[in-house]
């Protein structure tokens, strides 16, 4: 048998038995997987001890489902992961958490497996594999340590019972995931879309239901929640803003802020806390002009959404529910959103620099995202607008030599900003031309720790490089 084994071990800064319960919440296989590899849970049952996951992996067009059981359980101290059925002859991977001293402990994975039968030059494969693993368990452990270490900042924080809509988009997504392994409990707030889709997280029966188009929510449903976190609104970079689009994008964004605010208002029991998504499309083209929380409004129709927007949110406030409104950076993912579309042609060797690459591009890791939303529902002095974007903000110029830089593509072809004007027309201007150079004020006086702060390894981070 031609069995390889390969050690992965990491030293983190949270004592062992952190490290162990966060592996033991629902939501930490989702965590797991890597933004550059696609995996959907096909069916799950039990947990770590003892259950059983079938798991869907798309990599271009090759999609594998495997399925994997869980044994050697010791409370604390280590789980087993074996192949029941899948891609390998056999694939066994034991995770091992050893304290080091009461505050530090040694993560280590160790893997054995056997390539199937049939599969030429099986040493070249056998390379590629374990190529292929050391970027994930690079990415793994390093998510792993800042999450138990974002837990063990907050101390001995009670559960929270949180609602969230938008929670099958990029960010909705993975804050479900990322809630549930901090130890809280997460409800869906869905759209009857939803459901008629088969969606079986939508069909779950302790989720709410609401239409923001015809105006109506299940008002019974959210009484006595922590908190409420509000995600949802149409792509605004879909394609040319027309005046239908723009009309759009407004109902999408005002009318179903509006319509949760007023709902969540007139309860008995409200939240303590709404967080609601803006963007910092709010300050408008302000070129080198150093912004934070303080500064005026710009101009154009993305400053005057996010206005209306922020102001839909105002009967909850009004009802003395903390409103914090979180005005968004560039989120990077390889999910969607501005990178997932930059990849391609950078990959292709053929992206390059917008216009003459000196506008700002205040951006924030996905991850970030998340830390920040639960770092505003747990900190009670936060309310108000909060900026939602890493500390040092890049120009497109410097943004578009570390994507480069990461990918190892060339970045010699400017993209001319009267093709885009002439593709996209007045979003073009406002989303992919303008600039802004968005400080996170408020975040920072608050004492939120940002994961990724420097642009280059947080590309390497998220694209595994």
């Amino acid at each position: 048998m031609d069995k390889r084994k390969i050690v992965y071990k990491s030293r983190l800064s949270v004592n062992a038995e952190t490290v162990f319960s966060w592996h033991e919440a629902p939501g930490a296989f989702e965590r797991l997987s890597p933004p550059w590899l696609p995996v959907h849970v096909v069916r799950r049952q039990g947990g770590i001890n003892g259950g059983t996951v079938k798991i869907r992996i798309k990599q271009g067009p090759l999609v594998i489902y495997w399925t994997l059981g869980h044994d050697q359980y010791v409370f604390g101290k280590q789980f087993r992961d074996y192949q029941i059925e899948g891609p390998f002859q056999s694939w066994s991977q034991l995770h091992l958490v050893e304290a080091d001293g009461e505050n530090a402990c040694y993560l280590i994975d160790t893997i054995e497996y056997e390539l199937p039968q049939g599969i030429p030059l099986k040493f070249m494969a056998g390379f590629y594999i374990e190529g292929e693993l050391g970027r994930l368990f690079r990415y793994r452990h390093r998510l792993i340590a800042l999450d138990a270490e974002q837990k063990v900042r907050y101390g001995e924080v009670r559960s929270m019972k949180v609602l969230i809509s938008g929670s099958s988009g990029m960010i909705g997504a993975r804050l479900l995931d990322f809630l549930l392994t901090q130890g809280h409990s997460v409800v869906r707030l869905v759209r009857p879309q939803s459901l008629r889709s088969g969606d079986p997280g939508a069909a779950s029966a302790g989720n709410v239901v609401w239409d923001p188009e015809a105006q109506t929510i299940d008002a019974g449903k959210l009484e006595g929640f922590d908190a409420v976190v509000h995600l949802g609104g149409e792509n605004l970079a879909a394609g040319r803003w027309s005046e239908v689009r723009k009309q759009e994008l407004i109902k999408s964004r005002v009318d179903s802020t509006r319509l949760l605010s007023e709902a969540l208002a007139k309860l008995k029991q409200p939240p303590k806390v709404f967080v609601v998504a803006s963007a910092i499309g709010y300050y408008g083209d302000r070129g080198e002009e150093r912004l934070d929380e303080r500064s005026p409004k710009g101009s154009g129709f993305l400053a005057d959404l996010c206005e209306q927007w922020e102001q839909a949110s105002e009967p909850a406030s009004k009802a003395g529910i903390r409103v914090v409104k979180i005005r968004l950076g560039v989120v990077l993912s390889t999910a969607g959103g501005a990178l997932a579309k930059m990849l391609l042609p950078f990959q292709l060797g053929v992206g390059g620099e917008i216009g003459n690459g000196q506008q700002y591009f205040s951006w924030v890791s996905l991850d970030d995202v998340l830390g920040a939303i639960v770092h505003a529902l747990k900190t009670e002095s936060l309310a108000g607008p909060v900026n939602v974007t890493a500390p040092n903000p890049v120009t497109n110029k410097e943004f578009t030599k570390a994507l480069g830089k990461v990918l190892v593509r060339p970045t010699l072809i400017p993209i001319p900003t009267f093709g885009l004007r002439a593709l996209f027309g007045e979003m073009a201007d406002q989303c992919l031309i303008a600039g802004q150079k968005v400080m996170p004020a408020k975040l920072e006086a608050a004492d939120y720790h940002f994961r990724d702060t420097e642009i280059e390894p947080t590309l390497r981070h998220i694209l595994g490089k």
